[in-house]
């Protein structure tokens, strides 16, 4: 618990952004990030930073919520553009813990955890019938998960329907068709190259009608740099490496915004910013084109976005809260964003409930670098694309597919190589690259792993828990070991 006024939450989300990108963490970075250097100058960097998933809606829903996206429907993939809500109905979320502790939440951005549209038929929405009631209330959205305000789109820039929302409802009606990479409904005046100067301007909205007698969560997922590539006509052409590079700087530049919107209104001082991505960068961007050019998006680490290997889940992740994160700190021990719901409790200092973020630490004593305390975390589990799982306990990294689980592509040629081992393990402090696989060499570590794994799966949670069973209860179908027994 800290002391004093309750601090004011700016999350910031990239969309698709490598831990490479940024010149504060990658040395040979070719794409200018000034204000992101900033940010990591005035606050903590985090090296060993990761999302639950190598993709964007599992990993939006370990933010939200502090429990891994496998627990739910979604066993591989993302959703997409018409299904229905992900987060359960009545689960504690970020903004409604926030919310329950007097705190103003708003989601402005790029939303991808689905929600239920409005039906001219009774039917579930579907692009394919063309059955949604562009006029009518949407429920189970943002509003439902606690957030006060939502101004944003539903998917990405690629995905439809094309059309911007409001709290539960739509703004205009999609009366036409577009195709920015899947074709599909589309609202007449939708241009994907508004949506990042839109969120910025909303966000800043936000901010300026903020008053210092209630603190605010903002929750500002970007829709930048995941493709379709629109940098506004100020960054075209800025970067070195192309469109991708002037899609980052736009980032960057959105971050300086932020950070200049609460200075302004005094609010810079009392505010905890965090800025991360969901996952790594995409391997269909270009990459290979980019590393010709010597800038590389995952850094060192082996794999990209969609990818069970590092490259997939390892993210930048800053965060600045002056009077309580030292300026120019760096924390190298291993956090996820899951974390955020359990450490938003830790700062409030009310615990969660028995049946909330079970699988989030708190990690404010990380934060505010008090002696050598560490969460508590055990492990840690991660999901590819295809469903394919990973767990990390210290150095060790026990992976349970051939390949990377992932896409295959230029970058990537092994993704679904059938002559490939079905188990890789890996040592992390002595192979960060992933390249040497000791699956052979320690099987007990397998072993143990594997074990902790299925007890994960089994409990429901990963944090400890005085009411969790130990009863050995058989796991479900989809859960059964890939590995075997």
């Amino acid at each position: 618990m800290t002391e004093g006024r309750k601090p004011n939450i700016v999350y910031i989300l990239a969309d698709d952004m490598g831990y490479g990108d940024l010149t504060c963490l990658n040395e040979n970075s070719r794409i200018p990030t000034p204000c992101l250097d900033a940010l990591s100058t005035e606050g903590m960097v985090f090296t060993d930073g990761h999302s639950c998933s190598a993709v964007c809606t599992p990993s939006r829903y370990g933010i939200l919520t502090g429990r891994y996206a496998f627990r739910t429907r979604l066993k591989h993939g993302v959703l997409n553009g018409f299904e229905p809500h992900l987060i359960e109905e009545g689960r504690e979320t970020v903004p409604s813990y926030l919310k329950r502790h007097g705190y103003h939440t708003a989601c402005i951005g790029k939303w991808h955890l689905g929600m239920d549209y409005p039906t001219t038929d009774g039917e579930p929405a579907s692009k394919v019938r063309g059955n949604t009631d562009w006029t009518g209330q949407i429920t189970n959205g943002p509003n439902a998960c606690g957030f006060d305000r939502f101004y944003g789109i539903p998917n990405s820039l690629g995905n439809t329907p094309y059309i911007w929302i409001e709290d539960d409802r739509f703004i205009g009606t999609c009366t036409t068709t577009k195709g920015f990479e899947e074709p599909g409904p589309a609202e007449e005046d939708f241009n994907p190259y508004e949506a990042m100067p839109n969120i910025l301007e909303k966000s800043i909205e936000f901010i300026e009608n903020q008053n210092d007698n209630t603190p605010f969560f903002l929750y500002m997922p970007l829709t930048a740099p995941h493709s379709p590539l629109v940098p506004t006509p100020p960054f075209q052409g800025k970067s070195p490496i192309g469109p991708y590079g002037d899609f980052c700087m736009q980032v960057d530049w959105t971050v300086g915004e932020i950070m200049n919107a609460l200075k302004k209104k005094g609010l810079e001082e009392n505010t905890l910013v965090v800025f991360t991505s969901d996952n790594g960068c995409a391997p269909y961007i270009g990459v290979e084109n980019f590393e010709a050019l010597g800038h590389f998006p995952s850094y060192i680490y082996r794999g990209y976005k969609a990818d069970i290997w590092e490259g997939g889940h390892r993210i930048p992740l800053i965060m600045r809260w002056p009077g309580q994160i030292k300026p120019g700190s760096v924390c190298d021990e291993m956090v996820n964003l899951n974390d955020l719901l359990a450490t938003c409790a830790a700062i409030i200092g009310e615990p969660l409930a028995d049946d909330a973020g079970e699988d989030s630490y708190d990690i404010l004593p990380l934060m505010q670098g008090t002696g050598d305390a560490r969460p508590e975390r055990e492990a840690m589990v991660h999901h590819s694309i295809e469903g394919n799982f990973s767990i990390r306990k210290g150095d060790w990294k026990l992976e349970l597919c051939p390949g990377s689980g992932g896409w295959t592509s230029p970058t990537n040629p092994e993704a679904k190589t059938d002559a490939l081992p079905e188990i890789q393990l890996y040592n992390l402090k002595t192979d960060i690259a992933e390249q040497i696989n000791l699956a052979d060499a320690h099987p007990q570590i397998v072993a143990e792993l594997k074990a902790l794994l299925d007890t994960y799966m089994r409990d429901g949670r990963s944090v400890p828990s005085e009411n969790t069973s130990s009863e050995a209860l058989p796991l479900p179908e989809w859960e059964q070991s890939p590995i075997g027994q």
